[in-house]
C-alpha cells in the first residue's frame, strides 16, 4: 500500500511497427534500468496474452508502474528522463504516462512542443 504522499504512474512504451516483442522487451528493460537510477520504484506490469498470441503482448512488455514521492520534484525529473530517453531512440517510439486517468503522450513532437506538454502535465500532477 502506498503512502499518502506517493503517486503512481503507468509508463507504457509503444515501439514503432517494425519492432518485435523481443526488441520491445529489450527497450523496456533499458528504460526500466534508467528509471531505476531515479528516486522511484519501478515494477513491470503483469498482463494477459491476447487471444491467439504466441508471445508476450508488446503493450504488457513495455508497461511499467512507477511509484514516486510527491515531494522533492521527483515527477518533473521522471518526465524529463523519459523525454531524454525517447530522444535518444531516434524518434521511432512513443511513451504514454498515465496518472489518475490523465495521460500524456511523448513522441515525435518538437522539443518546444514536448516541453509545453510536459509543463502542463506537471502543473496538474506535480
Amino acid at each position: 500500500m502506498s503512502e499518502p504522499d506517493t503517486h503512481q504512474a503507468l509508463v507504457r512504451l509503444e515501439a514503432d511497427g517494425e519492432a518485435d516483442a523481443e526488441e520491445l522487451d529489450l527497450l523496456a528493460r533499458r528504460l526500466r534500468a534508467e528509471l531505476g537510477e531515479l528516486d522511484v520504484d519501478v515494477l513491470p506490469v503483469p498482463g494477459e496474452l491476447p487471444p491467439g498470441a504466441k508471445a508476450a503482448d508488446p503493450v504488457t512488455i513495455g508497461s511499467l508502474m512507477v511509484a514516486f514521492s510527491a515531494a522533492g520534484g521527483v515527477f518533473p525529473g521522471l518526465v524529463e528522463t523519459l523525454r531524454e530517453w525517447l530522444g535518444r531512440q531516434g524518434g521511432r517510439h512513443k511513451i504514454k504516462v498515465t496518472i489518475d486517468g490523465d495521460t500524456v503522450e511523448l513522441e515525435r513532437a518538437t522539443s518546444a512542443e514536448r516541453r509545453q506538454l510536459i509543463e502542463a502535465f506537471v502543473q496538474r500532477h506535480g
